[in-house]
């Protein structure tokens, strides 16, 4: 048994410290970004903003409004073949806007395969699990890379510069970084594993562009300041479920109260709800570590969109950061000892 002694911040633990600025709007600031990539040939540009691969918020009506931002979507797992065929219109048509996900069990290596031969343009394949430390995944992670040497390979999840290292190694281009902090994943309750995911992505992020390669901030962002705050710890990409869940276009079961007001389902993909949906029920040597949660009904999500999109502008004019890119080297966080309130439930939005 260790400890280690340093402290590790979440979100809520600090604040970006303004400086003097020469940017004059927040119109004059760009958050696209162009990417080239460790290991695939493919570029990509954009802005680097994606919604998260749960049944819920991957799904293709999120990324057709996603895709007007230039924004990606990670489709979750339980699209079958057929379903991608019924819509392959416009799959084929924004290539450039979803990623494939694959969990590691041979079944679903199988039909990834099927999809991917059959929608040959998607650039993304998202190789998705709980945990990413088994020696299994990284032999999966490379076994990937060398089947589809083109795409664009996401692999997580990880929270630890180490593994970082070895996933990119190992064939990953990008590295989705966070284990437990997500609205709807109660990993570090049920576990008691997990890094705020603050530090999380600062050491990640270290550890992947020393290699040349990328990181997602996946989870822990309820508020457009947290975006911020997460692309300016070094994450290059942002992914989003709660924030994008509760709207017309979000998936789930609408729910009504007796006073009229409605709600959205949103859950975790390892929770006691999604296990029965697709797995027939808990496993007896698993338990649940996902909270199933009723969102406040939320309108359009162009709305939440643009709160997102103007909150990270914002940021970056209150340190001069002219691009999005620039967001980092721009950026000094002062540690807080405070806590604003980032419950999700409680969390609203203006629209």
């Amino acid at each position: 048994m260790r400890i280690e002694s340093d402290t590790k911040l979440d979100f809520k633990d600090v604040l970006i410290k303004p400086k003097r600025s020469t940017l004059s709007s927040r119109g004059e600031v760009d958050i696209t970004r162009n990417f080239k990539f460790k290991h695939s040939p493919y570029t990509w540009t954009g802005c680097p903003i994606i919604s998260a691969n749960m049944d819920t918020t991957g799904i293709i009506s999120i990324a057709q409004s996603l895709e007007k931002e230039k924004m990606l979507t990670c489709l979750h797992k339980f699209y079958t073949v057929e379903d991608l065929k019924s819509i392959d219109s416009y799959i084929k048509s924004y290539k450039d806007s979803v990623a494939i996900t694959c969990g590691s069990n041979p079944s679903d290596y199988e039909r990834l395969r099927e999809i991917v031969n059959y929608l040959k343009q998607v650039k993304f394949i998202c190789l998705d699990v709980a945990n990413g430390y088994s020696e299994r995944f990284i032999e999966f992670v490379s076994q990937v890379r060398n089947d589809y040497p083109e795409k664009v390979i996401i692999a997580g999840n990880v929270c630890t510069a180490e593994m970082t290292e070895a996933l990119i190694l190992a064939g990953a281009d990008i590295i989705k970084v966070g284990i437990g902090p997500g609205a709807a994943c109660t990993t570090r309750i049920t576990a008691g594993v997990g890094v705020p995911q603050f530090s999380a992505i600062v050491e990640c992020a270290d550890a992947a562009h020393g290699l040349g390669g990328h990181i997602i901030g996946d989870g822990g962002c309820t508020t457009p300041g947290d975006v911020a705050k997460a692309f300016g710890a070094g994450a290059d990409f942002v992914m989003l479920g709660s924030m994008f869940s509760g709207h017309d276009e979000s998936g789930g079961e609408v729910i009504e109260d007796g006073n009229g007001n409605k709600y959205k389902e949103f859950y975790g993909m390892s929770s006691k709800k999604a296990n029965e949906k697709y797995n027939g029920g808990l496993a007896k040597h698993r338990a649940s570590e996902g909270r199933y949660i009723k969102v406040p009904y939320r309108g359009p999500l162009e709305n939440t969109l643009q709160q997102i999109t103007g909150g990270l502008r914002s940021a970056c004019t209150y340190v001069g950061a002219s691009r999005i890119k620039d967001l980092p080297k721009c950026t000094t966080f002062v540690k807080v000892n405070t806590t604003h309130n980032t419950i999700f439930e409680k969390y609203t939005i203006d629209s």
